[in-house]
């Protein structure tokens, strides 16, 4: 494979991860014991730490990554593993 498919497929896992990891370590405002601001939605994160998302999903898109590379060497899961029509 080459450098660039590695960066590319890394990209897309990447990006899949972001949406993967937003929804956890996220509190309210009313989790946090502050009012809300007029106008603020009721599920709006109180404090969105960007430094600790951005290291979240990096870390699991090299998993993540890291696995489909090693099936791709070593051929564990194939096209023909995945028959879901199970045609002979």
């Amino acid at each position: 494979m080459k450098w660039t498919s590695i960066v590319a497929i890394y990209f897309l896992f990447w990006a899949m991860c972001v949406f993967l990891v937003l929804p956890f370590g996220v509190r309210t405002p009313e989790e946090a014991g502050e009012e809300k601001v007029p106008g603020q939605m009721d599920g709006s994160p109180h404090q969105f730490l960007v430094g600790r998302f951005v290291l979240r999903t990096t870390i699991l898109s090299a998993v993540l990554f890291g696995l489909y590379y090693l099936n791709y060497v070593n051929g564990w899961i194939s096209v023909q593993d995945i028959n879901l029509l199970d045609r002979h």
